[in-house]
C-alpha cells in the first residue's frame, strides 16, 4: 500500500511543491482506479474537508501533466483518472454499466497499433478502448434474450 510519504516523494521526484490537496490527490486516484472528478473530489474530502473543487481540478491538471497520473475519456464518459502510468495499457469498458478495467498491451498481431501513414508526427502511443459488457452485465442480460 502506498504511503502519504510515498506521494510525497513522488511529488518532490516530479518536481512539484509538496501541498496536502495534492497528496490526497495522489492517494484518492490510487484508492480509486478509473475514477471520475466528482469521486476523487469526495474522496480527497473524506480526508481535507475545506478542499476546493478548483484545487483538485487543479491538482489532477499538475499531476497529469508531471505524469504521475494519467487522464482517460472513453467515447462517452466523463474523464476519468488511474495512477497506472508508464506503460502501453489499455482499457475495457462496459457498454452498459460503464465499468472500466485495464488491459495489458494487444498480444499478437496488431496491425492498427502502427500507423498506415504518420503523416509526419513522431508517434509515442497508441490509444486502444475495447468495449463490450462486464461480467455483471452479462449475466444479467442473459435471460432476457
Amino acid at each position: 500500500m502506498t504511503t502519504s510519504a510515498d506521494f510525497q516523494q513522488m511529488l518532490r521526484g516530479a518536481a512539484l511543491r509538496v501541498t496536502r490537496p495534492r497528496v490526497a490527490v495522489l492517494g484518492a486516484v490510487h484508492a480509486h482506479p478509473h475514477a471520475d472528478t466528482d469521486s476523487i473530489i469526495g474522496a480527497v474530502r473524506a480526508e481535507l474537508p475545506d478542499a476546493s473543487h478548483q484545487a483538485v481540478y487543479d491538482s489532477l491538471r499538475v499531476l497529469t501533466n508531471a505524469g504521475l497520473v494519467r487522464r482517460i475519456q472513453p467515447a462517452g464518459s466523463v474523464a476519468r483518472y488511474e495512477s497506472r502510468v508508464g506503460d502501453n495499457h489499455h482499457h475495457v469498458v462496459c457498454r452498459s454499466c460503464g465499468a472500466i478495467s485495464d488491459v495489458d498491451c494487444a498480444v499478437g498481431e496488431a496491425p492498427c497499433l502502427t500507423a498506415s501513414d504518420d503523416n509526419g508526427f513522431s508517434i509515442d502511443e497508441a490509444e486502444v478502448v475495447y468495449w463490450g459488457r462486464c461480467p455483471a452485465c452479462s449475466g444479467s442480460e442473459a435471460g432476457s434474450f
